[in-house]
């Protein structure tokens, strides 16, 4: 089940691309520009960088994220978003996966025989982990004792070895953890593009948990935010999923 933390996000966030912003359009010095910055004017300068598209002030801040309960299919699509964007994920080539979990799309979920039919592949895949891992193991055990190291780095270095190879075998549904950092304008774009309807369920199921938490905690910096037809006119034009209507109210509850 996918699961979504907001792990930390720059502290007054809205009111430092206010700071940033004044300094673009004034005379004042660095040390000044935080003077009379209350809570109203800090919202006016944000209006005013979303009504003129300057949105390079919004890169000051950034948003950390820790997800878990997604699949590989989600996390290289993920990771594809590289401007502005940095990612750790848990490793397969280090982390031997002795029973890996498995992300079930909702369209397989519900019909009783095509789950079956998943499970198994689930499971004949973890099967074939297993025996690849025991067999290439041996093999590389057997060559490093030869080769001279001792029986404890033999093992050590003969289990990288083994699951290195042997993770070629698992699926796309393979569950997934991940840490990522993205400032605010890359957000502004992920957004757009994987909250559309559009967008693949499970990454558009993760853009818009991520876009209710960053609301929280800057809400007039994310107030606009969302898939491309909230704030004009869809732009998959003739690929539109024909119901602006709901999403915009969708986004506007959010």
């Amino acid at each position: 089940m996918l699961k979504v933390s907001l792990l930390r996000y720059t502290q007054d966030a809205e009111k430092l691309i206010a700071a940033a912003a004044k300094l673009c359009y004034s005379s004042v010095g660095v040390a000044d520009i935080e003077e009379k910055l209350d809570d109203e004017k800090t919202q006016s300068f944000i209006e005013m960088l979303m009504e003129l598209g300057h949105e390079s002030p919004i890169e000051h801040v950034s948003f950390t994220f820790g997800v878990e309960g997604v699949s590989r299919v989600l996390t290289h699509q993920l990771v594809r978003h590289r401007i502005g964007a940095s990612y750790s994920q848990q490793s397969q080539r280090y982390v031997k996966l002795q029973q890996f979990d498995y992300i079930i799309p909702p369209s397989i979920e519900a019909i009783p025989e095509a789950k079956v039919m998943f499970i198994e592949a689930m499971e004949q895949d973890q099967k074939y982990y297993n025996e690849l891992t025991d067999i290439l193991f041996t093999k590389h055990y057997e060559r490093l004792r030869q080769a001279g190291s001792s029986e404890n780095k033999a093992r050590k270095d003969a289990e990288k070895m083994a699951i290195e190879d042997a993770r070629y075998v698992f699926p796309n549904a393979c569950e997934t953890k991940i840490v990522f950092t993205m400032n605010a304008r890359a957000l502004f774009n992920f957004f757009n593009k994987r909250c559309c309807n559009r967008a693949q369920w499970e990454i558009r199921e993760l853009a818009t948990e991520m876009l209710r938490l960053v609301k929280e905690v800057a809400p007039s910096l994310f107030k606009y935010s969302g898939p491309g037809c909230i704030n004009g006119q869809c732009p998959e034009g003739k690929m539109t999923c024909g119901k602006i209507k709901e999403v915009r109210e969708k986004f506007g509850n959010l």
